[in-house]
Order: structure tokens, then C-alpha cells, then sequence
């Protein structure tokens, strides 16, 4: 009868172990296989244990090394062991029993900490044990799921991670628990946001009312800055009443507890009976509250959403208009602090926009730009800000920066974003802004050109002749290296029906191929804000009003409207920097019966939850 030959089955394989420096432990592998088998261990550098050629193998522990023996027979055949780690601690005292079969000792046992709020909660756990002992940590008796190492390691602790802390180490021989440990939370020093949120909005082509041109350039450019700071940044231009509410609608609903609002507003405005309203750029000839947005209605709305700072910037006007009738009810704030109000100048006073350097910008917003990325108190960059325009000669004696603010604790917008704690929130903050990018790498090519078509097609006036240098400005962020090879800047988006289709065509030669290839793609980008909310309806009517005939047109996802410039009048001379006010609408009141009157309070359109 003919010999079988059995293949070699490894039946007990080496298990880790945890030991004291300079222990012995033996490791052992057991196998079957036909006739005599011979056993080779190797180290983790797989050079072979010096005399390592039984089954049985006696390590003195010096360091932590990883083992694994090679078991072969007589007919060339070999299989390998699992590969072991024999971990090695140094401790002075390492508090064996003399008689120690591999039962779980713990040598280290977690410490009781005080941690601040925000920084890193780590606990230890020390346990020798053959084989290697397994942890589960637990928190005030209920286990922490995926916790099962020898260190707790939790990063930004907060105040539900206090409470007292204990490890459950065991082994196939017994399980033990370590001692107690509290934890206390304290409160930081380092102040922090659980998320960043700004909307902007700047009207400057108006219905009725002179033009503005300082907007366009101030909301691009702060928003770049405050995209630096961290914050989600929604920048809007032109809109109209009914916009201007939707906006604050979709800002509120990404506020919640412990984020940082900012609300910023250049154009028209002013100020009766110590509320603030900002003008739409549909309001009549006189505007009225009923036709504009009251600034304390949407800070109190801001506040309601348990933010933990509030910051109002306002680059409009603050001239007084009808004082002398009664006041609407108007909620007053709640004195929870930490509420903000940078006004570009004082009471019944007006604002001004400046050409610098050949762009228009509101003066107050220039320094604005200029100080934000500082890391001070928000109250202290507008001081700097009230400083440098103070300093200002073009506005000397007619324009004064103003700052209210019950800020009770030294926040800061270059303030750190800390989301533990606050998941739930963040992942409903998330849901509103994420979007697909994805990234793929194609041939090697060579002579790319792009061609970019939108459906339905829009017009891109921004790239005519004549248009490029004054808007390139606005599009690309300064820290881009290189201008990109083709853009496509559409107008009138906020006006959609429906969703906007990018498409984008590649011509290239295919560098191995010699072949000369078209790639297409497109990406459906869906309804812009203000068409998300089916505002188009009825908006048709107000742009056959414009007595210039003008047509609302917006680049990207910014509202910029584009009509023909009315002539503008210089304070300054030729060739020369010169201000030009931001708002100047009571010069157009010539009768006490045109004044606008106090009516928000039972208007239904006004701003309301």
C-alpha cells in the first residue's frame, strides 16, 4: 500500500504576550504532519532565532518583538505560524506573584484627571498577561463602544464626558478591573465656535433710487476673508424685499447652539426711532418700513437660535426720517450677551463709498477688510476700523464709525471650531452645503481646450469685451497661482425657474494614441436660493419697472444686477480719489406727507419666524 502524505496542519498556534523587561516567556507551536517536522523561529527583522529550532522556544524579554516559526517535513513542505508580538514594559516595580501563571495584572491603573474643556482626556491601563490581555473601558457603568485598547484617548472633552471612568481587562485564564478614576470638565480659556456662519448681502442696483457701486467689490472681497476665518459664507447681491427675507430664512436655519452669526448689509438704509431698516432694491419712491428689512427683527431672530456671538455689520446710511410718530412693538433682545453691532457710521448720519485704486468701496467696509483676519476681540478690529476712517481726510466730520455690543466674554471671528459634542447640529449644517466633487485622472494629454455651455443658455456678459478686468477681480482668490484656462460667468441665476445645467467640453490630443478626442461632461448644480424657494413668481414685473430698462443678471453664486450706469458726480477732482454717498434718499423727501411711516408692526410681510 502506498504511503499518503499528510499536509502540515499547525494545531496551536503562539499566542501574544504582555510581560515585564527581562521575563521569560515561552512561546510554543504545535503541529501534525507525516514523519518527523522540523521547527525554525524567526524575528520580526526575519533573521532566525539563534538556536530557535523547536517547537518550544524561551524568549528573556528585552524589548517588544514580533515572533513567527516556520514548520517544515521531510518532503519539502512548510507552513507558516501566526505572527506573535512579545510586548515588553520597563516598570520599577512590576508587582508579579511569584507563582504567575498569565491571569490579567494590572500594573498601571487610570488616574483621576481635571482636563479643560476642549482639550485632549487620555487614560492609561497597564496589564501583563499571557496570553495578552483584552480592554473594554466603561464610563459611570455603561461601556464605550470601540474603546478597546489599553489607552483612552478622547479628543476635545466636554462636559458630557465627565463622570467616572473604569477598564475591564481579561484574558482565556481570568478579568479584571482596574481602580476608579473620576474625570472633572472645566471650562476653557480658549474660547470656541461650533461652527461659522455669514450671510452678506449688497444691493446696488436699485428700481427706484440712485445707484450704488461700492457693493459688488465689498461682498466678494469680505467674503474671500471671512471664507479664511472658517466661516460658510452665502454672499448676495441685489435683491428684493421678498429675496432679502428668504436669505434670513435660509441663514437661520444654519444657526443653533454655540455657532458664531455674522450678518453684514451694504447699500441703502436708515434709521427711525432707534431701529435700523435696510432698503430692498424694489422699494418704491418713498420707501417705507412695509418695503424694507428691520435690522433688530433679524438679530433678535439670530439670538433665538442660542448662537454664542452675534455680529451685525451695517455699511448703509442712519439718517432719521419721521420721528415724531409712535414706535412699533418690537421685541427688545434677550440680555444673554455676546451680541455685536458695527454701524460704518452714527446716528443720523450718511456713509460713503470711495474709488481706490480704480475699484469703488465703502470706506468703512476698505478698513474693515483691512483688520478682520487679526485674531482680537471683534469690538477691538472695529476700534481699528473707527481709527483708520477717523483718520480718513474724504470723510473727516461726516462719517463716524459707531459700535454697540453687550459682548461679555473676549470672542474673537479668528476663533477655533470645535464640533464635539454638537453632532447632530453640525450634520444638519453639513446636509445644507454638501455638495459633489469628484476628482478623476484621465490620459496623459496635451493641447486641452474647454468649451462651457449652460442649459438653459445664459448670457455672459461679464466676459465681453470691455468687462473682464473689472469683474476678474471678484472671481479669483488670491491665493490661485494661476488664472484659470476658461470660465463661464453667468448672469441672472437668482431669477431661475428651475435648475441650472453646467456643461463643459474637453478637446485634447491623447499624447500615446496621436488621436485628437472630445470628453464631455455636465453636473446639474440645482436652483439657486431664491429659486429654491419659487420667489420668481411675481418678480417678472418689477424688472419691466426699471426705468433704465434693466435686467437682473448674477456671476456664480452671487446676485448682481447690470444696468446701464446712471451718470455719477465726483466730490473730488479729476484723476482723484473721491467719495460718493452710500446713501442719500431723504434728499428726495421734499414734503412731510412723502415720509415714510411706522408700519411694521402689523404688516404680515415683515420679517417674521
Amino acid at each position: 500500500m502506498k504511503n499518503m502524505i499528510r499536509d502540515i496542519v499547525i494545531v496551536q498556534h503562539p499566542v501574544s504576550v504582555y510581560v515585564p523587561l527581562n521575563y521569560k516567556v515561552t512561546l510554543s507551536v504545535r503541529a501534525e504532519g507525516t514523519g518527523i517536522l522540523n521547527y525554525q523561529w524567526f524575528k520580526s527583522s526575519k533573521e532566525e532565532v539563534f538556536g530557535g529550532t523547536r517547537a518550544d522556544l524561551i524568549v528573556t524579554a528585552q524589548r517588544s518583538q514580533l515572533y513567527i516559526c516556520r514548520v517544515n517535513d521531510q518532503f519539502c513542505n512548510c507552513v507558516f505560524s501566526e505572527w506573535v508580538k512579545v510586548k515588553v514594559l520597563d516598570i520599577a516595580k512590576p508587582g508579579l506573584p511569584v507563582a504567575w501563571r498569565g491571569e490579567p495584572h494590572i500594573a498601571v491603573h487610570p488616574a483621576p484627571q481635571t482636563v479643560r474643556q476642549g482639550e485632549r482626556l487620555t487614560l492609561s491601563c497597564t496589564a501583563f498577561g499571557i496570553p495578552t490581555p483584552h480592554y473594554q473601558w466603561y464610563r459611570n457603568g455603561h461601556p464605550l463602544l470601540g474603546k478597546t485598547t489599553d489607552t483612552l484617548q478622547i479628543e476635545n472633552a466636554e462636559s458630557d464626558h465627565r463622570g467616572t471612568y473604569l477598564c475591564y481587562v481579561s484574558n482565556v485564564l481570568e478579568e479584571r478591573w482596574t481602580e476608579a478614576a473620576d474625570v472633572e470638565i472645566v471650562p476653557s480659556n480658549q474660547l470656541t465656535a461650533t461652527d461659522k456662519v455669514a450671510l452678506l448681502i449688497g444691493n446696488l442696483n436699485y428700481s427706484h433710487h440712485p445707484d450704488l457701486m461700492a457693493p459688488t467689490m465689498d461682498v466678494h472681497e469680505l467674503a474671500n476673508l471671512l471664507q479664511q476665518l472658517g466661516f460658510r459664507v452665502v454672499s448676495l447681491l441685489d435683491l428684493t424685499r421678498e429675496e432679502m427675507l428668504a436669505a434670513i430664512d435660509k441663514f437661520l436655519l444654519l444657526l443653533d447652539r454655540g455657532v458664531y452669526a455674522l450678518f453684514y448689509y451694504a447699500g441703502h438704509g436708515y434709521e427711525r426711532l432707534g431701529r435700523n431698516y435696510l432698503v430692498a432694491v424694489d422699494a418704491p419712491q418713498p420707501y417705507r418700513p412695509e418695503n424694507c428689512v428691520c435690522v433688530q427683527r433679524v438679530m433678535r431672530k439670530m439670538q433665538e437660535r442660542r448662537t454664542v456671538l452675534n455680529v451685525v455689520l451695517l455699511d448703509t446710511c442712519r439718517t432719521w426720517y419721521n420721528q415724531d410718530c409712535i414706535a412699533s412693538e418690537i421685541r427688545p433682545l434677550v440680555p444673554m450677551g455676546n451680541t455685536v453691532y458695527g454701524y460704518a457710521t452714527c446716528e443720523n448720519a450718511e456713509a460713503y463709498e470711495v474709488q481706490d485704486g480704480g475699484k469703488s468701496t465703502g470706506i468703512f467696509t476698505k478698513y474693515l477688510n483691512k483688520h478682520i483676519l487679526q485674531p482680537e476681540k471683534v469690538t477691538h478690529i472695529l476700534e481699528l476700523v473707527s481709527e483708520d476712517l477717523g483718520r480718513d481726510p474724504f470723510v473727516t466730520g461726516k462719517q463716524a464709525v459707531e459700535i454697540k455690543h453687550t459682548l461679555k466674554e473676549p470672542r474673537s471671528l479668528t476663533d477655533p471650531i470645535r464640533t464635539t459634542g454638537h453632532t447632530g447640529e453640525l450634520h444638519m449644517r453639513d446636509a445644507c452645503w454638501r455638495q459633489a466633487n469628484v476628482k478623476t485622472t484621465g490620459p496623459r494629454a496635451q493641447d486641452c481646450t474647454i468649451a462651457l455651455r449652460s442649459t438653459p443658455a445664459m448670457e455672459d456678459i461679464f466676459s465681453s469685451p470691455g468687462r473682464s478686468g473689472e469683474m476678474d477681480s471678484l472671481l479669483l482668490n488670491n491665493l490661485v497661482a494661476e488664472n484659470p484656462d476658461c470660465s463661464l460667468r453667468l448672469c441672472g441665476l437668482q431669477k431661475l425657474q428651475g435648475s441650472l445645467v453646467i456643461k463643459v467640453d474637453l478637446h485634447y490630443t491623447h499624447m500615446d494614441r496621436k488621436l485628437r478626442l472630445q470628453e464631455s461632461k455636465q453636473l446639474d448644480i440645482g436652483k439657486p436660493l431664491v429659486a429654491s424657494c419659487d420667489l420668481h413668481r411675481g418678480q417678472q414685473a418689477m424688472v419691466g419697472q426699471r426705468p433704465d430698462g434693466a435686467t437682473a443678471q448674477s456671476m456664480g453664486h452671487s446676485r448682481i444686477s447690470h444696468s446701464k450706469q446712471r451718470p455719477r458726480q465726483t466730490l473730488g477732482q479729476p484723476g482723484r480719489p473721491f467719495t460718493k454717498r452710500a446713501e442719500c434718499a431723504a434728499k428726495v423727501l421734499t414734503a412731510r406727507s412723502n415720509e415714510p411711516g411706522e408700519n411694521d408692526e402689523t404688516e404680515p410681510q415683515d420679517f417674521t419666524s
